[in-house]
């Protein structure tokens, strides 16, 4: 026959119920549609989502939900670079403008195009 420690079962309790709270904390939130897509993109591949979603929004959303239904189906696996998703949006019409900047390296420093320009006026 076992005794009743009353002292005991409050430990017990307090114990279970710390276990609920940090495995309530711990559930990982569900994943949208848009994070399963930036999870696909590498190089810089979210500077160019980020520049087509600021320029053509709408649109934007329509593909990125047609490329998530490929990514869910398992039709789409490798990983989409900024490149490719660039020129996927150039080759449906949708003129995307990047800002790009060109630098070179001089004294062992990168210096950008127009800084160096600058300095060869002065």
């Amino acid at each position: 026959m076992t005794d009743y420690d009353p002292e005991l079962e409050i430990i017990k309790a307090k114990k279970l119920l710390k276990m609920k709270k940090k495995i309530t904390e711990e559930k990982p939130k569900p994943k949208t549609d848009r994070d399963l897509f930036i999870a696909q993109l590498v190089d810089r591949g979210t500077e160019v989502l980020a520049a087509v979603e600021s320029q053509y929004p709408r649109e934007t959303a329509i593909i990125v939900a047609k490329i998530v239904e490929l990514i869910k189906n398992g039709e789409l696996q490798s990983r989409i670079s900024g490149g490719e998703l660039l020129a996927l949006f150039r080759s449906i019409g949708l003129r995307v403008r990047m800002n790009t900047k060109i630098s070179i390296e001089e004294h062992g420093k990168l210096v950008s195009l127009s800084d160096r320009l600058k300095s060869k006026e002065d």
